[in-house]
């Protein structure tokens, strides 16, 4: 079935100021959304509160409402045009709020407009902490031992039943804000009451915490026909117990086995389904035990994430374009796949490179701020880089965080002693991974490590691998470094500055250039074509490789 022709202009809702965890991360999504329905005639009209959007370009919508995000401006704005329906999943959380709120006050109705992409039910199911957990179970779906609390007394009580270590998690709120860890009972009162504070409707779920446990997201699209496609399954480097946006995540996931991994799409799957029947994006969060490879589910939200813009770059899949035409009727198998122009966009993409995000703090900036890591989001931005392997990759990330790291390494700068360094990354900071190979550099075993940090070993593998190269370039001057050794570490992600600084005696990062540059050491560009050249891509974009 085409698109429907009913629908002659859509309102599409920003998520406002800038917050951390929220704002510049849906610009891309909500961009994205307004060229994809003007490109099929329909009038877009668009309301965000930050002008400091790429979104709010008068280019990219035929009229922008630079309003506070409330009913009032809601209520305006349908007083001021004609408008057939609203597309809430674009705007994150705060989006998804308001247009719930809306509802509720049956604004919607009284200006006859249509909700699409998602539904109200969707969205209090996903939000609403009970609502989920009681669907998890109805569906089969394990969940983590958890209760609900609308009051301090009620939360003290369940804490008690289900023992520590907790979690406070806030229903109907974003990046994690107002949720955090208990470890110990004395912590309990301030979590409990900063949590209920940070709730609209003042209700947490007290959950058992499943710390060290790994943790996985996937992001889908459905449309109309219950056709569903996993876009991309992503894996947090860090272990349960971190914000996904203060994580370095990973894709495609490295350490799942294929029976896990079946068993997490068909979860995810089945979640995606039972949410009602709408038509859009939707990201799942999974927690799965490292021993057992029991899978428990952490979340769903029904909308593009922060993590949908992210699955986008990193495969090439625009969802939020392909989202918006699938809320107005069409079915995945009757759009394109916007790279090859002739396969249809009811695929899943391949990838034959490895992508990593690394997110960026600013600390510095904050003057006594907490610089350990939780539950709740503190990264300002990220850097996203890719390369044909996960060292090549995580070295070109480094690169690019603009805080005077030369790929994985401050050389000269770390200064911690051994046993200074074990007990330092036993505790998720900003700087984690530098520590860990720094603590690798010293010698201390990936058993000690993996202990301390639970990250999966496969992952300290990788950065062990880049220790070992690094002590062989140090055994060298420019002049006798070996061509089979610098090809290695330019494949492995080193820059030549960081070649420089690594090999013995004084040389710049210029001569390394030249040297490499008269061994025919170049870059190659490599394709993101989405399937893996299987078909001719029209519109690919490349990335820089040292492969053959």
């Amino acid at each position: 079935m085409p698109k429907d022709t009913s629908i002659k202009s859509v309102l599409i809702v920003g998520s406002g100021p800038i917050v951390i965890g929220q704002a510049c991360e849906f610009d891309y999504s909500g961009s994205q959304a307004a060229r994809s329905l003007r490109e099929e005639g329909i009038k877009v009209i668009l309301i965000n509160s930050n002008p400091a959007t790429i979104m709010t370009d008068p280019m990219m919508a035929d009229k922008v409402y630079l309003l506070p995000l409330t009913v009032e401006s809601i209520e305006k704005i349908l007083q001021e045009n004609q408008i057939d329906a609203v597309l809430p999943t674009m705007g994150g959380q705060t989006a998804l709020n308001l247009c719930k709120e809306a509802d509720e006050l049956g604004i919607w109705k009284s200006y006859n407009v249509r909700m699409i992409g998602v539904d109200v039910a969707a969205i209090d199911t996903a939000e609403d902490r009970e609502k989920f957990r009681q669907l998890m179970i109805k569906i089969g779906i394990q969940v983590a031992p958890s209760r609900v609390a609308n009051s301090f007394l009620e939360g003290k009580e369940f804490a008690q039943e289900i023992g520590f270590p907790l979690v406070i998690r806030p229903s109907f709120t974003l990046g994690g804000t107002g949720g955090g860890f208990v470890h110990r009972k004395e912590e309990l009162d301030e979590a409990l009451q900063r949590g209920l504070k940070a709730s609209p409707i003042h209700e947490v779920l007290v959950e058992k915490a499943v710390l060290g446990w790994k943790e996985f997201e996937l992001e889908l699209l459905r449309d109309k026909n219950d056709n569903v496609v996993i876009i991309c399954t992503v894996e947090n480097l860090d272990p349960m117990g971190i914000h996904t946006g203060d994580s370095i995540t990973v894709a495609p996931a490295m350490t799942l086995s294929d029976s896990a991994f079946q068993d997490m799409r068909n979860k995810a799957m089945l979640m995606m389904r039972s949410l009602g029947n709408f038509a859009g994006g939707c990201n799942v969060q999974f927690a799965l035990n490292p021993e057992t490879e029991e899978l428990i589910a952490v979340e769903i939200n029904p909308r593009v994430s922060r993590s949908s813009a992210l699955a986008s770059k990193a495969t090439g899949y625009p969802i939020a374009k392909i989202a918006a035409k699938l809320a107005i009727g069409y079915s995945l198998d009757e759009l394109k796949n916007q790279i090859t122009q002739t396969t249809s966009a009811y695929f899943e993409p391949a990838l034959d490179y490895v992508i990593v995000k690394v997110p960026r703090w600013n600390f510095d900036k904050f003057k006594g701020a907490n610089d350990t890591l939780g539950l709740q989001m503190k990264s300002v931005g990220e850097v996203m880089a890719i390369g044909r392997s996960f060292t090549e990759a995580i070295q070109k990330a480094c690169q690019s965080l603009e805080n005077e790291a030369v790929g994985l390494g401050y050389y000269g700068k770390s200064l911690m002693k051994t046993e200074d360094l074990i007990e330092y990354i036993k505790t998720p900071k900003w700087d984690r991974i530098f520590r860990i190979k720094d603590a690798l550099m010293h010698g201390v075993t990936i058993k000690t490590i993996v202990q301390a940090t639970r990250i999966d070993r496969w992952f300290i593998y990788q950065i062990q691998e880049i220790c070992r190269i690094e002590k062989e370039l140090e055994q060298y001057k420019l002049d006798t470094l070996p061509e089979p050794l610098l090809k290695e570490a330019k494949k492995n992600g080193f820059s030549d500055e960081q070649i420089a600084r690594i090999l013995h005696g004084n040389c710049t990062d210029e001569q390394v250039y030249e040297k490499r540059k008269a061994l025919g050491i170049t870059r190659v560009y490599k394709m993101v074509d989405t399937c893996s050249a299987e078909f001719e891509a029209k519109t690919p974009y490349f990335y820089s490789s040292f492969e053959g």
